[in-house]
């Protein structure tokens, strides 16, 4: 396993449309274990492939409080969603910002696991949120496209400006 990259704001590969997998075979698996291996080590619940610059359609979660619980998710297609409510999310491609965004509560969805064996399953609460971050990630749309347009600009500066600092830093 290997840790991956992650594209952080305004990465124009942030808002690649994500193509289907049409085999799942050993690089798929391998990348999906390098996508979790990669997302436990930033803290992060979810992590689309294309934060790590890979244009498939493959998503890796885990909200379990032991991090023991992974869940891959191939294809992944919200069947339905019911309910509304706002809350703050984060992404590990905007790191230390936060606001609130509203969201279904409850989705169905259906997509293939690490072995392309399909699976139905429904959820709610911060897995029902993270699920449609994630799929979001892969129609190349971020978390802050849900907020006001002043907002959107003021992260994309912030993010612009630790990217300087970054580069000096170097």
């Amino acid at each position: 396993m290997a840790l991956l990259d992650i594209l952080i704001y305004p990465d124009p590969r942030l808002r690649e449309q994500a193509a289907p997998v049409t085999r799942v075979d050993d690089g798929v698996r391998r990348l999906v274990d390098d996508m979790l291996e990669t997302m436990y080590e930033a803290r992060g619940i979810g992590l689309a492939a294309t934060q790590v610059g890979v244009a498939q359609r493959v998503v890796v979660i885990d909200v379990s409080e032991e991090r023991d619980q992974p869940r891959v998710l191939i294809n992944p297609e919200i069947l339905e969603a019911t309910g509304e409510a706002s809350g703050e999310e984060g992404c590990l491609s905007i790191p230390g910002y936060y606001d609130d965004v509203a969201r279904a509560t409850r989705v169905r969805y259906q997509a293939l696991d690490r072995n392309g064996e399909a699976y139905e399953e429904s959820a709610e609460g911060t897995l029902a949120v993270c699920i449609q971050h994630e799929i979001d990630h892969l129609d190349g749309r971020l978390f802050i496209d849900y907020l006001s347009e002043l907002k959107r600009k003021r992260v994309r500066k912030r993010m612009e400006k630790r990217e300087r600092q970054l580069g000096a830093a170097s």
